[in-house]
């Protein structure tokens, strides 16, 4: 799997996640979606990801967004 696959499954898990956990306990747990979304549009425009880096570090392999 490479680095962008692995990103945006991490970032799709994140959005489910805390749209249920929002959903059937506290609304605060919308915050989580608000910072997925937010960092994406940052990694979009800079090129730099913290997830991405993690991910670099376990092993997958470049991709063509996050190297």
């Amino acid at each position: 799997m490479t680095i962008d696959k692995a990103v945006l499954m991490f970032a799709g898990f994140m959005v489910l996640i805390s749209v249920a956990l929002g959903y059937y306990y506290s609304p605060y747990w919308f915050l989580i979606t608000a910072f997925a979304g937010l960092n994406m549009v940052q990694a979009s425009l800079t090129g730099w990801c913290p997830a991405a880096i993690v991910f670099k570090k376990v092993g997958c392999k470049s991709g063509v967004a996050f190297k």
